[in-house]
């Protein structure tokens, strides 16, 4: 997959890029390669991602709020400028405890 066109040579506001919708989790593509996705997510307060396994690290980048992210039932808070890497096939899951932007970053 290519990139999309509205992306490329463009300086992005990344938590601008991505709104925030009542009760559900956004997410946009910005990215999609055979060698790694980018992709934002918008979290209302108490939405998240169910506990997964990736065979890939994983890297968050949180762009906006506060959230847990609970690795191999550690669970870690992170808030907004701060990046946490979920190591590859230990079960992690993601929740915003406040209204919560990230930008997820996968490398294959």
């Amino acid at each position: 997959m290519s990139v999309p066109e509205e992306f490329l040579g463009v300086a992005m506001d990344l938590a601008g890029s991505v709104d925030y919708s009542s009760g559900s989790i956004v997410s946009k593509t910005l990215l999609n390669k055979k060698t790694g996705t980018l992709t934002l997510f918008a979290f209302d307060a108490g939405q998240g991602l169910s506990e997964h396994t990736s065979p890939y690290d994983a890297t968050v980048y949180v762009l906006d709020g506060e959230g847990t992210i609970t690795i191999d039932g550690e669970i870690k808070k992170v808030q907004t400028g701060q990046m946490m890497i979920m190591p590859a096939n230990i079960p992690h899951d993601v929740q915003a405890e406040t209204p919560f932007k990230m930008l997820l970053i996968m490398i294959r």
